[in-house]
């Protein structure tokens, strides 16, 4: 899970990518990135840290130009040092900078055949990179001294017959433009959309609809799966389906958990899904427990509050907000290593005790998926004089690997993995433990888009829509990319760039 922003303007765009940024930042706090074009010189600044830490006055200063894309990041493939910060950039042909939201299942075969057919070279282990290197050795493939439309949509199509896996993407071609593309299965989003002004039409691509809101553009529509949406630096659009076999299969798991409420994806509003999801889950309690004893339903913020508040009503029953959070602590799922997380579940959520006292209590949470944060607010329940505690799960167990851009490499890490319902609740201290079935999440979710042919919900049910994904393929990501794996090759070194174009 990253977050990726391109915008192809009229006037400066640098503001523009750092706000942009800063509304996707919950899909990513372990670095940023913007890099920005004025004509045929790019300018770049990238670094571990949080948006408003990496951007200073000095340089936003530096990044000029009315061409740009941007990438918050968190860490799945690859290490944490600064150097597999987003954009990359290579210089030839033409000079290619790129943000990419996902992972390719087959990046290992792909370095192979960079490094001994297309005679390059990669120098970090981001498959972002691998994912660039393909692109630009595809469009210089075309052999032009100067690059027109077509060539742009000639080289994704090559792109989607190499690359497996899940990909949405930004590049920036300098002296040229921005174009998007998304993966044949669709699997991580992304969307663009258009603002008016005096001096004409800017456009804009983000991972979610919420970023086109906050700075005024109007949305146009998801990228499609296998398609791409090239803007000019003229200010022309230009889209085309460059994938031979494609079918709408979105992550679920971004709805569940990654995406921003306020966000369309796919056609579907993320809040309504998550509406539905607290209805659906109501309705298991009062089909499964129609005796309950349930005081009052507490969610765990912020992600759960739309579906917790909805469980709740259906059920009529008490909501309650009884957790204060921090807002100045990150999302603990998506902090890097098991420690850190463990450490953060205390200072970013505080027990309001009134609420809790002498009741029995119902945490609604959006899922579970190691069970560090889950136990802890649970024993934080219990310290503040709560009488039972319950606990619902707006997702059904995780309990398999994710391969396709979210930091669940790792089967041991996941508290459902091996155990029955029963025992996860055991394991986090619940009095009793309710998920959501996977049938009710799959309604909850795709009741609007009848077009989402299925999910990506392999973290649920362990089938791996691209077909590709083999057991030894599984164990090598589990050996690579535990948090143990993380550790070893954590590195704080920063970095600074600013580029040139030399094409």
């Amino acid at each position: 899970m990253c977050g990726i922003i391109g915008i192809v303007a009229r006037s400066p765009v640098n503001q523009a990518l750092y706000d942009g940024l800063t509304v996707l930042q919950h899909r990513g706090q372990d670095a940023a990135g913007i890099i920005t074009s004025d004509g045929q010189r790019l300018h770049l600044r990238k670094n571990n840290g949080l948006v408003r830490d990496v951007f200073h006055t000095r340089h936003m200063l530096r990044l000029h130009g009315n061409m740009g894309i941007g990438h918050v990041r968190y860490p799945t493939a690859g290490c944490e040092s600064s150097a597999e910060a987003q954009p990359f950039y290579v210089n030839s042909p033409y000079g290619i900078s790129l943000a990419h939201n996902g992972n390719l299942t087959n990046a290992n075969k792909l370095k192979q055949e960079l490094f001994q057919e297309d005679l390059r070279q990669i120098n970090t282990d981001s498959d972002s990179e691998v994912l660039l290197n393909v692109f630009a050795h595809e469009l210089q493939q075309q052999g032009k001294l100067r690059m027109e439309v077509d060539d742009v949509f000639r080289a994704i199509s090559a792109v989607h017959k190499r690359c497996r896996g899940a990909y949405a993407a930004v590049a920036m071609i300098t002296g040229y433009g921005v174009v998007a593309f998304r993966d044949p299965c669709g699997i991580r989003p992304v969307v663009y959309g258009k603002r008016e002004t005096s001096t004409g039409t800017d456009y804009m691509m983000a991972s979610e609809s919420v970023a086109l809101d906050v700075l005024g553009y109007e949305l146009i529509g998801d990228v499609a799966p296998g398609e791409a949406v090239y803007v000019t630096l003229e200010g022309k659009l230009y889209k085309q389906q460059c994938a031979g076999q494609t079918s709408l299969s979105p992550c679920i798991f971004e709805f569940v958990y990654l995406a921003r409420p306020d966000s369309i994806i796919d056609n579907i509003s993320v809040y309504k899904a998550r509406l539905r999801m607290g209805d659906k889950l109501a309705d298991k309690i009062r089909h499964s427990r129609p005796d309950h004893d349930i005081d009052v339903v507490i969610p765990i913020p912020d992600t759960s509050r739309t579906s917790a508040l909805q469980l709740a009503n259906k059920l009529g029953l008490k909501y309650r907000e009884g957790f204060i959070k921090n807002r100045y602590i990150g999302r603990t799922f998506i902090m890097p290593g098991q420690q850190q997380r463990k450490k953060s579940v205390r200072r970013k959520l505080n027990a309001i005790d009134l609420e809790f006292r002498g009741k029995n209590v119902l945490l609604v949470d959006d899922s579970i998926v190691r069970g560090t944060t889950s136990s802890q607010i649970i024993d934080m329940a219990r310290e503040a004089g709560a009488r039972k505690v319950y606990f619902a799960s707006a997702a059904p167990p995780v309990r398999y690997q994710n391969v396709y851009g979210i930091d669940m490499p790792s089967s041991t890490e996941l508290i459902a993995s091996g155990r029955s319902e029963e025992e996860v609740g055991s394991e986090i201290g619940a009095d009793w433990l309710v998920f959501q079935d996977m049938d009710d999440l799959v309604k909850a979710v795709g009741k609007w888009n009848r077009d989402i042919e299925q999910f990506d919900a392999s973290v649920f049910t362990g089938e791996y829509i691209t077909g590709d994904v083999s057991g030894d393929y599984l164990n090598a990501l589990q050996s690579s990319r535990n948090d143990a794996a993380k550790k070893g090759r954590r590195n704080k070194d920063d970095e600074v760039i600013d580029l040139h174009n030399t094409a």
